[in-house]
């Protein structure tokens, strides 16, 4: 008997939604991006138009007084202003600054160009210079964004290692682990241990907490010796950190500081140390947006697809096999661990017919989960890795996003 024609319809929706479930995911984030940015715009014009309008009277005030005052025409005041404006974009300022092409000063600029930082006090004004630059950023960001990912990956390894010790160290006190137990021996597949990974929302916690402590020590540093308010600090530790760089506040410019030296090394190292934290929690942050994503798509889901599947099974024949069993059947995963298909099981146990196709098949699932069960027990530990998590050195491929759902517990059923 055949399916009703709604039902297979349904079915068929139900089997391409997968392949959309990106695209699905993709737009919506747009959508909401759009949103984002849409509000932001609002929160921002009204908080600071009102300041900019004052500003532009202060300043029209103040030039009409000076015209007056000196006795020179507007014209040739805004002229003289154009060319201070000139003098500004070439690194010139009134009050005496720090030499900006010096190597010190050199190797501050490049630094903001490959953490693409990009503050803007300092350009290259020449065009062999300019060319230069094209081709330096080129390599320099593609670098230093692999070696965000690089730090990306340890720092969540360092932090997987002390979550999974403190969480054996509960279970030893609550008596689910023996209190001789070592890392690598054959208690260590068994148990709520097989497969653990730390959770994402712990790790976001722990990296947020050290963003912010780190964001304070920087704030202090910079408030004492720059002569900044802890909020503007504070305010160009995060722009600074997360790599916008407005270029409004800009730390190591004055040309003597006391204790000099030690100020810089602390400087870059506050700098390096707070863009690779941001940039880690941001990813995080993004896992967790992407969890979200998930299942707002879930609820657009067509909620008779179940039914249909469900009057399908039961319009099938009891035994026999329905066209989409075997290919189900050859998907089945390994790390599954016993687990394989329901209704092939039930019906044999509850000793109804089905082919020697399908008893051979269920077979093939059982030997080999069997034969992955009996090398883990050999060799002390569950193989949880595939045989494709290593491409070009990377777990799981290349990227932070695959850094993460390799690495954390939630992500594995987002993708």
């Amino acid at each position: 008997m055949m399916p009703p024609r709604g039902a297979v319809g349904s079915c068929r929706r139900r089997r391409l939604a997968p392949l959309n479930e990106d695209n699905g995911r993709f737009l919506l984030l747009a959508a909401l991006i759009a949103a984002y940015l849409s509000a932001g715009a609002t929160v921002f014009s009204a908080l600071e138009s009102p300041s900019e309008a004052a500003a532009q009277l202060r300043w029209n005030r103040t030039l009409h007084n000076f015209s007056r005052i000196f006795n020179i025409s507007l014209p040739e005041l805004r002229a003289f202003l154009r060319s201070y404006e000139a003098a500004m974009a070439a690194g010139i300022r009134v009050d005496a600054l720090r030499p900006r092409w010096d190597f010190p000063g050199a190797f501050y600029f490049v630094g903001t160009v490959v953490s693409t930082i990009g503050f803007g006090m300092t350009t290259p004004a020449t065009v062999a210079g300019k060319l230069f630059l094209i081709i330096y950023g080129l390599f320099g960001c593609a670098g230093t964004i692999l070696f965000f990912n690089l730090f990306l990956e340890r720092i969540i390894s360092l932090l997987a290692f002390i979550m999974r010790a403190c969480y054996e160290r509960q279970l030893q006190r609550s008596g689910l682990l023996p209190p001789n137990f070592r890392r690598g021996s054959a208690v260590s597949g068994v148990g709520s241990l097989v497969g653990w990974k730390p959770s994402v929302y712990h790790v976001m916690l722990i990296l947020g907490i050290f963003a912010i402590t780190l964001s304070c020590c920087a704030s202090a540093m910079y408030t004492a010796v720059e002569g900044w308010n802890y909020v503007d600090s504070l305010y160009y530790c995060f722009v600074t950190f997360s790599t916008i760089g407005f270029g409004d506040l800009v730390s190591n410019q004055k040309a003597t500081y006391q204790h000099q030296g030690l100020y810089r090394f602390g400087n870059f190292m506050f700098i390096l140390l707070g863009v690779c934290c941001i940039y880690s929690l941001f990813n995080v942050i993004s896992i967790v947006i992407k969890q979200i994503l998930n299942w707002v798509l879930k609820k657009f889901e067509c909620r008779c697809c179940p039914k249909c599947h469900k009057s399908s099974t039961r319009l099938s024949r009891r035994n026999a096999i329905t066209p989409g069993a075997r290919l189900r059947r050859h998907n089945v995963t390994m790390d599954a661990d016993g687990q394989y298909d329901s209704d092939t099981e039930g019906r044999r146990l509850s000793g109804e017919m089905i082919s020697m196709r399908e008893l051979t098949a269920s077979n093939k699932v059982s030997l080999a989960i069997l034969q992955k069960q009996l090398s883990e027990t050999a060799n002390g530990y569950p193989r949880n890795v595939c045989i494709n998590t290593r491409q070009n050195g990377f777990s799981a491929g290349v990227g932070a996003l695959a850094i993460m759902n390799n690495r954390l517990a939630e992500t594995s059923d987002s993708r």
